[in-house]
């Protein structure tokens, strides 16, 4: 008798499969946010398009503004109880307590980093992207291998442009390093260095908006990779918010709503020419 009632729970519970598995995913993740009720969500200081729009992530513009809320609204949270907060890209990436449920800011996953902090199923996969200056581009610089080991190469340290740099493109003088984005481009600038390694969607926007003559010159795409750089939000080490934010972001891509936010912002990215 136990295995028929058993049965037909089961089978009852079926015929209403989406429902419950809605309010599973609303109830997710009770208590198990810094603050009951609240979804403490954080980006840098500051952030940049296409990332978040007008340095204002509350506004839900921008690829990860846009991510962030969507997959909050998964979780149950309603926009009125995300609250952001702002951070380093290093300190946040330190070991120790956090003062943010979870962390956008173009964080690679790494093994490295994996044994101190960690991080969600990614939501992105990014190309690695060349950035140099138009003089350089009007001095016959093409997208192919061999005249991008004769380059001078500045690396930003801790990032995934190192192993792109150092054993893609093997270049044949030192790479120069700095501690973060804004002394790569002022290096640049100054004629030290001759290019650097960015995200596509960073190194378009640094190109257009941060530098008077910048250029991006070709990229070597995420899916031709054998290790692609993919982005994950980053929580503290052993959060217990992790699966749901993991199962917020597996329904997002299944419904294809993470696409059409990558389609949304990033669109501009699809252009930029393959290195030969």
């Amino acid at each position: 008798m136990l295995r028929k009632i058993s049965l037909t729970i089961l089978m009852g519970s079926a015929l209403f499969a989406a429902p419950s598995l809605s309010f599973a995913m609303d109830k997710c993740a009770d208590g198990k946010t810094m603050t009951e009720g609240k979804l403490t969500v954080a980006t840098g200081n500051p952030a940049y398009y296409p990332w978040v729009h007008d340095d204002a992530p509350e506004s839900g513009k921008g690829f990860e503004a846009a991510v962030a809320y969507a997959v909050a609204e998964k979780m149950g949270f309603a926009k009125e109880n995300v609250t952001w907060v702002r951070t380093t890209f290093d300190e946040a990436i330190q070991p120790g307590v956090k003062n943010f449920d979870f962390n956008l800011q173009q964080y690679s996953i790494t093994e490295d980093r994996e044994k101190v902090v960690d991080f969600s199923d990614p939501y992105y996969s990014a190309a690695a992207a060349i950035l140099v200056r138009k003089k350089t581009v009007e001095g016959g610089l093409k997208p192919e291998m061999a005249a991008l080991k004769k380059l001078k190469w500045g690396i930003m340290q801790a990032t995934t442009a190192l192993p792109v740099v150092t054993d893609v493109i093997q270049p044949e003088s030192d790479a120069l390093f700095y501690d973060d984005n804004a002394n790569v481009i002022a290096a640049m600038q100054a004629d030290q260095i001759d290019a650097a390694i960015f995200d596509l969607p960073t190194a378009l926007f640094t190109a257009a908006v941060l530098m008077d003559d910048g250029a991006v010159i070709g990229q070597f795409p995420a899916d031709r990779s054998e290790n692609p750089d993919q982005f994950g939000m980053l929580m503290a080490e052993g959060s217990a918010l992790k699966t749901c934010v993991n199962e917020a972001l597996s329904a997002l891509k299944a419904e294809g709503s993470l696409a059409k936010i990558e389609a949304e912002w990033l669109q501009a990215a699809t252009d930029v020419p393959l290195v030969k």
